[in-house]
Order: structure tokens, then sequence, then C-alpha cells
């Protein structure tokens, strides 16, 4: 399929975007080294401070380390958690690949999540280039990168794997190639369940585009990595949704009428303990999350709108909030649509940094000293 004027990209801006998206990328990663010692140095006074690699040791990087070592059944000299089935292998295989060369597991995960974010901000910012006016590409990226829960790009989480295959594979789809787009989908399967509601915007994006239906049989493939977990988990435990089953043992998320999530989230916001200021933010990102998806449904981006509302049903319906504003972080329409108006009111820009980056380092300080920060 041709290309069509309007949707080519001139070499130039594309360039100048790749290389503003990579400035940003390293430079907000040498900013979290640095608020990672210095300011973990502070906040220890005069305890013995963690070396670094085991500050960002905590958590979900924790338990992808664990399969990725022991596998789904977990360190054989510690109780099982039963959650592990939940994490989609894509993370612990590429966790096992870099082990071979990095032999710690923290330093590994680091890596992959550097490299993977590398890949992902460029393609933020080429598909923000090509969606939105000319220099939205870099503020969409520092859009994303000031984020709140933007830790977890750094963390050795699979955020950022997961977007190093879903944001090129939608580009792709964008410019009408589809065989790369869905190869590229089916390796964000092997990520994260998120992969299934790319797989459901590709089909609606490829309608509405009106594409031949000869390259339609591509848009099973992002399905088969979801189909062949489902039968791995179920040969290991006799469960086919095992991986669902997986959150509801080891985290309590099952699902329930909105109103009933949302209440028993409130209690936990206004309530105390050390997990009342995430609780806050579950909530704040709720609201925003209604508000993006109500703009792409008035906007008529259907695909979008399909992809991040189905996210944030799943979300909402839960037992309660839970990882929203972490889960924001694969919503790039979002990001897309707030590089478009940063580019044009450079003043919201100000704002927006104002507001967020100082929540964005509070909850990187809050994660290397193993409290819960999304």
């Amino acid at each position: 399929m041709q290309t069509s004027p309007q949707e080519m990209v001139s070499p130039l801006p594309e360039r100048r975007s790749d290389d503003e998206a990579l400035l940003l990328w390293l430079g907000t990663r040498l900013g979290i080294v640095v608020v990672a010692t210095v300011g973990a140095g502070v906040l220890a006074g005069d305890k013995p401070l963690a070396p670094f690699l085991s500050r960002w040791d905590h958590w979900d990087a924790k338990l992808l380390a664990d399969i990725a070592e022991f596998g789904y059944d977990g360190d054989p000299a510690a109780n099982p958690d039963p959650g592990l089935p939940a994490f989609f292998p894509g993370m612990p295989l590429a966790l096992r690949l870099v082990h071979l060369i990095v032999p710690d597991w923290s330093l590994a995960g680091l890596l992959i999540s550097f490299v993977a974010g590398t890949v992902a901000m460029v393609a933020l910012a080429r598909l923000a280039e090509f969606e939105g006016p000319q220099g939205a590409g870099g503020r969409a990226v520092l859009a994303l990168l000031l984020c709140p829960t933007a830790v977890f790009l750094f963390a050795g989480y699979s955020e950022a794997l997961f977007l190093a295959f879903a944001v090129p594979a939608w580009l792709y789809a964008r410019r009408g190639r589809w065989p790369v787009a869905a190869l590229l989908a089916a390796g964000a399967s092997c990520v994260r369940i998120t992969g299934l509601f790319l797989a459901l915007a590709l089909i609606v994006e490829f309608v509405m585009r009106r594409q031949r239906a000869r390259s339609a049989p591509w848009l099973l493939l992002p399905f088969v990595p979801l189909v062949l977990y489902s039968a791995y988990q179920h040969a290991r435990t006799g469960d086919w949704l095992a991986w669902q089953h997986a959150q509801e043992a080891g985290w309590g998320r099952h699902i329930v009428w909105p109103w009933k999530s949302f209440w028993t989230t409130l209690q936990m916001a206004t309530g105390d303990g050390q997990f009342v200021w995430a609780f806050r933010l579950e909530m704040a990102g709720a609201v925003l999350g209604i508000a993006a998806v109500v703009w792409l449904l008035i906007a008529r981006r259907w695909s979008e709108f399909l992809y991040v509302g189905l996210q944030l049903g799943a979300l909402l319906f839960s037992a309660y909030y839970l990882s929203i504003p972490r889960s924001a972080l694969l919503w790039w329409p979002i990001w897309v649509m707030l590089g478009g108006i940063f580019t044009r009111r450079r003043s919201a820009l100000v704002v927006y940094a104002l507001v967020v980056g100082p929540l964005m380092v509070l909850n990187t300080v809050s994660f290397i000293n193993g409290a819960w920060a999304g």
C-alpha cells in the first residue's frame, strides 16, 4: 500500500524529533540516578544505605526476576507467590536472556528498561509528529517522562518493554504497514495482557481505514501469544485463566460494580497508613483517565478509545483502584494529545511540569525506599 502525501513525514523533522526524544530520555535517566543516589542518601541520614541496585529490587521488579530465575513456581526457598502467573512471560524471558551476560538480575532489568525505553521514546516522538503539529514529538515524550509514575520506565518493570513493541506497532498501523504492525503487536502481547486491547484496537483501526482484506489475517497474530500463554498455564495448573485468577489470589482483584470499587478506594484514600497517598493518586488517575476517554470519544478516535477505554474499564471494575496511574504510561493517545496541546500552548507545558514534576520525583524516592508508588 502506498503512503499518501498527507501521511508522509519529512526526514528532517523526524530526525529532529528523534534527537529531542533521545536527549529527553537520557537526561531524565540521569536525573533519576541523581535522585536515587543523592535523595536516598539524604533520607537515609545515619542509617546504612542499601546498594544502588538493591534500591530498584522492589515489588514487581523482584517478582519478574523470580520468574526469570525460578519459573512460575517461584523461589523454592520462599513461600510461593500466588500472583506470579499474572505476569506474562515476555519480561522474564528478556531477563533470562540478558542474565546470560549480566549476572545481576536487578541490573539486567534496568538495562532492559533503558534500551526498550529508548526505542519507545523515539517511536512516541515519531507518532506524535505524524499525528499532530510539527514539534509535538518532543513535548509528547516530555509529558510522559514527567508523569508521576514514570519511575516505572526506569525500574525493571514491563512497561518500557511493552511500549517498545506497542508504540511502533501503532505507528506502522497508522502508516498502513499491517504485517509489521501485527508482528510488533504480537511482541507486546508476550509482555502484558494489555496486548489484548492493542490487538482489538488494531482491528478497529483496520476497519475504520478500510484496508485491503488480504492484510486482515495478519491481525490474528497478536492473539497467538495470548493463546499460547493460556495454554502453557493450563498445562501447568489446569486453569485456562490462570493469569486472571492469579490477580485475585495475589492482590484480591476481582470484578465488582464500579461504584463499589470507587467507594472502597475512597475509604482507603481518606484513611491513614502508608498507602493513603497512593490511593489518592489512584483516584486522581481515574478521574483523568475518564476525561481522556471522553475526549477520545468526542474526537471519534474509535480505535484509541477502545484501547484506552477497555483498560480503564477493567481497572474501574476491579475490587479497588490499583495501578491506574501506572497503566496510564501505556496510553500513548494521551501523550500524543498532550504533545499537540503543549506545542500550541507552551504555557500549558510549564504548568504541567510544575504540577506533576515534583510528584514524579516524590514517587521515585518512594519507590527506591521500598514504598508502594503505583
